[in-house]
């Protein structure tokens, strides 16, 4: 499986975190991952430990946001938007693997993906606010 293919996901994986109770989230991603056809357990280790520690951080992801989200409240962006955005800080501010171009490049593709016609430019521009 590709990084590409794998950070989507991730993706989908916090994506539900906006919907469910934390106790619940660990279930949820095992669901998630056992809809994945081909899956290694090294491919479904990084991506239940990745998502963990994601969810772990987000109180910090968020105020990293909210810090350079003039005029956006966290609460008023859509949820897919808020989900990338907090996907691409992490791999941006806490993985030392992902170069910086990378993770935003991939934050813009995941917004043309599955945001809507302006969800690109408005990724791209917060986390170009964060470097």
């Amino acid at each position: 499986m590709t990084r590409h293919t794998i950070r989507k996901h991730i993706f989908s994986m916090l994506f539900r975190v906006e919907f469910h109770d934390s106790s619940e989230i660990s279930s949820q991603d095992g669901l998630y991952l056992d809809t994945i056809d081909n899956i290694t357990d090294e491919e479904r280790g990084y991506m239940e430990k990745r998502v963990s520690a994601i969810v772990e951080l987000l109180p910090e992801i968020d105020k990293k946001l909210e810090s350079v989200s003039e005029g956006w409240k966290l609460e008023r962006m859509g949820k897919v938007e808020l989900t990338i955005l907090r996907l691409a800080v992490y791999e941006l501010l806490y993985d030392d693997d992902i170069p910086a171009n990378v993770a935003i490049n991939e934050a813009v593709e995941l917004a043309k993906v599955y945001g809507g016609d302006t969800s690109p430019a408005f990724v791209n521009g917060i986390l170009a606010k964060l470097l």
